[in-house]
């Protein structure tokens, strides 16, 4: 043993402060690169652009309905289904062939009329 321990350490001890020293480099190495990728902030105070309040519509506040309809040749619509969701209405074309017929949100108050077609 004394040869082991001439000058009041062993080898392990060695192994330990290497190993002890090289988590401290690692955790300082990673602790340089967060510090390095953080966005540099402009200096002064920046003007915020104003935004101007925008009312909210019948369709942000989802306040209407999905209807599935078709278009006769005359471009005139008929609803064919009543969904309260996009997903439902879309479901149900699932199987669409009929180019006539497609989904849309009508919000309440709406009159059908909005969904005929233009007379080509």
């Amino acid at each position: 043993m004394a040869e082991n321990n001439p000058f009041g350490f062993d080898p392990d001890d060695i192994d330990r402060v290497v190993r002890e020293a090289g988590e401290e480099l690692r955790d300082f190495k990673d602790r340089i690169f967060a510090f390095l990728e953080q966005p540099i902030a402009p200096a002064g105070p920046q003007p915020q652009p104003q935004q101007q309040p925008r009312p909210e519509t019948t369709g942000d506040a989802g306040d209407g309905v999905w209807v599935v309809y078709t278009a006769d040749a005359d471009g005139v619509a008929r609803i064919d289904q009543v969904y309260p969701s996009e997903l439902d209405a879309l479901r149900s074309l699932k199987g669409n062939v009929d180019p006539a017929r497609s989904a849309r949100f009508l919000p309440f108050g709406m009159s059908v009329s909005v969904l005929d077609r233009p007379a080509e």
